[in-house]
């Protein structure tokens, strides 16, 4: 990372931008200082996972594996890798006809966005087939905006409507499941982070209307736009979700994983090699 070393970046020189619209230097120190913070965030995490209680590391892995994906696809896209050059018939910056689009973005929103929605199942209590529903409509949202960014029409904004109507259902989802976290007693620490997540998805669609979708605005903008909300979304949240999980009950929350699986009372579990009751001996023979 030559922005962390002191060193010039020289990411631009190795390998070349394309387009009319394309990332500046700025923009590629930019998002190295965003894969410096998701580094130092997954490495604290995996640190963290080795101090947590036996059972209670959960929220752990979910973040762990969220911050992995955002450091390498953020490594990516500082590097000016893994990009097409697409044409643009909303011409706004400059009237650029073409520009880089950054597929690594969208596989980090693959990843980040289900663990985020995991977690917060988890913590609301929430049937499996509700987190199952809210992923694959955070995937849905993120597949159609991935294919309006590489459509050179108007018609764009067809799958840009339909991934929008997805992220309403799902914001829906996640608000509705309140009901559940009250009867667990976590309500309060439930609507502080679903709001938050909430507060932050309501401007994806937004950012998103202003850089591929619409280039309404350039690479580098659009970059340190999205590059504000994944840093808030998962590096704080994620630190967020571990400092408030410390009052949390995981047996109440039916989130105590033990080796026989996820159980509803963390308690004593012996091992299957347990010698059986005199009692039941007696019967068997």
């Amino acid at each position: 990372m030559p922005v962390l070393l002191g060193r010039g970046n020289a990411a631009l020189d190795v390998n070349p931008p394309a387009g009319s619209e394309e990332l500046s230097v700025n923009g590629s120190d930019w998002l190295w200082a965003v894969t410096a913070i998701y580094v130092v965030s997954f490495l604290a995490f995996f640190g963290l996972t080795f101090v947590a209680r036996s059972g209670e590391k959960i929220f752990h892995y979910l973040f762990t594996i969220a911050l992995l994906v955002g450091s390498i696809t953020y490594f990516a896209q500082a590097s000016d890798l893994g990009f097409s050059v697409i044409s643009q018939v909303n011409s706004s910056p400059r009237f650029a006809l073409t520009r880089q689009i950054f597929w690594p973005k969208y596989v980090n929103w693959t990843v980040s966005f289900p663990a985020v929605i995991t977690a917060l199942g988890l913590l609301s209590g929430v049937p499996w087939a509700t987190i199952i529903y809210n992923i694959f409509l955070s995937w849905t949202w993120i597949v159609s905006y991935l294919v309006s960014a590489f459509t050179v029409s108007n018609y764009k904004w067809g799958f840009y409507a339909f991934g929008t109507v997805s992220w309403l259902l799902l914001s829906f989802s996640t608000f509705s499941a309140g009901a559940s976290a009250k009867r667990l007693g976590v309500s309060s620490d439930h609507t502080l982070l679903s709001g938050w997540v909430n507060l932050l998805w309501l401007l994806y669609p937004i950012a998103f209307g202003l850089t591929d979708g619409g280039n309404r605005i350039g690479v580098t903008p659009g970059f340190i736009f999205a590059g504000v909300l994944d840093l808030l979304l998962v590096p704080c949240l994620s630190f967020a979700f571990i400092f408030l999980a410390r009052r949390w009950d995981y047996g109440h929350l039916n989130l105590a994983f033990t080796r026989y699986g996820r159980v509803h009372d963390a308690g004593s579990y012996p091992e299957k090699t347990t010698a059986a009751p005199a009692g039941n001996a007696a019967v068997t023979a």
